[in-house]
């Protein structure tokens, strides 16, 4: 199985002037500099928590279907799912109608549970279901927890961008980055 997103948020749970003022900064000389870092903490905080904090793309590949007939799409919140394609061995794809899935979007993770499951006839990803993942399309729709550990990131890596080298970043984690993220980690068993 490999998962992989397919469209980018369309912009950052966090804006350039929440974190410049959190970093009591006037100046624009480092705007393209800290918009990096925003988007690099965002993909830090989405990668460690397993969340998807604005409305973005997703594809999960796989070679066939689990013998439950449920496949787990490890993005939370699903929002929906946009398509269920299956490959034949020429390449020819054919949509899955959604009458033969049920989805469970409640559940972290979301769930699909097949009835029917035509059998793929390509041998390596002959299966692709493609969905949509986030909060919502605004950073007002992240939860403020998890947009304070983005802010929390990028003023830390801000700070130290200057003490170590391109490649030793990032140097560290801010205290408390792990307990404002820790409600939103999936926990298993």
């Amino acid at each position: 199985m490999t998962l992989f997103r397919t469209v980018d948020p369309a912009v950052e749970p966090v804006t350039l002037t929440a974190v410049k003022s959190h970093l009591r900064l006037s100046h624009d000389t480092e705007d393209e500099l800290l918009s990096g870092l925003i988007k690099a903490a965002r993909e830090d905080v989405e990668r460690a928590t397993g969340v998807a904090m604005i409305s973005q793309s997703w594809r999960l590949a796989m070679d066939r279907w689990p013998r439950s007939g449920r496949v787990v799409l490890a993005r939370y919140p699903v929002q929906e799912i946009l398509s269920v394609t299956v490959f034949g061995s020429e390449g020819e794809a054919s949509l899955v109608d959604p009458a033969d899935y049920q989805v469970d979007t409640l559940s972290r993770p979301a769930r699909i549970h097949f009835e029917r499951r035509p059998e793929p006839m390509r041998a390596m990803n002959g299966i692709e279901i493609d969905f949509s993942a986030g909060f919502g399309e605004a950073g007002t729709d992240v939860p403020d927890l998890l947009k304070r550990a983005v802010t929390m990131l990028v003023a830390h890596w801000y700070e130290f961008r200057a003490s170590y080298g391109p490649a030793d970043q990032p140097v560290s984690y801010p205290a408390g980055y792990d307990r404002l993220i820790a409600g939103y980690r999936e926990r298993r068993l």
